[in-house]
């Protein structure tokens, strides 16, 4: 089923939303390495845990971030599989768009 054009623009725009926050972007750097606990991640970046979980809250909507539990612990991952879809929607706007001389159809 194709996805409207309006739903993806919602989601893209919720994404680069949860992309534009610089302890979102430290979360993300944190998680290229290796799946962490919110113990790890609260100490690498110097916040409280309730901080760092309003922020993963929107890490997890936005799938860029994905969680598992063991034990008493719940240990955080990127989904690479979001970042894909990120890539590709990138991509298709630079190799999809042309670039034309700038007309302006206001006069």
């Amino acid at each position: 089923m194709p996805t409207s054009l309006h739903t993806t623009s919602y989601l893209m725009a919720q994404t680069f939303h949860a992309l534009s926050d610089p302890i979102r972007i430290a979360v993300i750097e944190l998680l290229r390495h290796r799946e962490l606990c919110v113990c790890d991640l609260c100490n690498a970046l110097g916040i409280s845990q309730s901080k760092l979980s309003f922020h993963l809250k929107i890490l997890k909507q936005t799938s860029l971030v994905v969680n598992r539990q063991e034990g008493r612990w719940i240990y955080y991952s990127l989904n690479l599989g979001q970042f894909q879809i990120l890539e590709q929607y990138l991509q298709d706007i630079r190799v999809n768009s042309p670039v034309l001389p700038l007309t302006s159809f206001c006069e």
